[in-house]
């Protein structure tokens, strides 16, 4: 009597089955969303969208601001002529509009990949930090006002290198 041996149960069913089934891993029951959580995020997404609306506005009274302020400075003594401090008004003015836009952008991104595109906020910081650079009198302001802004502006710009940075490759005959 020639017994072939009997393969246990857990053993035939391992013969068919893939090396990824083989795991020890458990399967876990797919996640069920909560009801409230799933509402909340809908309600943030709206929110997001009343956001941009209202960014929108605030972009096209900006630009209305500035017609309306290059309008009044070219109308005043001397007719036709900026001065100076004109000058930097306006150009306060147009980088102001330059951020809303920016805001505006970035609201854009979030609605579509919810996700904050970071470079794009640390760029708008910086911009906005360079608004107020070329909006200050330097003559009315204290040493520790001026050299925080300084500070301000260098870690913006820092922070925007670090995350721009992409190392160069080096060949890989180069490689030692």
């Amino acid at each position: 009597m020639d017994k072939t041996p009997i393969r246990p149960p857990a053993a035939a069913s391992l013969a068919h089955r893939s090396p990824r089934e083989d795991s020890h891993e458990e399967k876990s029951p797919p996640v069920v969303e909560d009801g409230l959580i799933v509402f909340l995020h809908r309600v943030i997404h709206w929110a997001v969208r009343v956001l941009a609306i209202l960014m929108t506005l605030v972009i096209l009274w900006g630009v209305a601001d500035v017609a309306y302020v290059l309008y009044q400075k070219l109308l005043e003594p001397p007719f036709l002529l900026l001065t100076v401090t004109d000058t930097l008004a306006i150009f306060g003015s147009f980088l102001s509009v330059l951020i809303g836009i920016e805001i505006f952008a970035s609201i854009t991104l979030y609605i579509k990949h919810d996700a904050l595109p970071i470079k794009m906020v640390i760029a708008t910081a910086l911009m906005a930090s360079a608004r107020k650079v070329i909006a200050l009198d330097f003559k009315d302001l204290d040493w520790p006002y001026v050299i925080a802004i300084a500070c301000v502006t260098l870690a913006l710009g820092l922070t925007y290198w670090l995350i721009s940075y992409k190392p160069k490759s080096v060949p890989h005959d180069e490689r030692p």
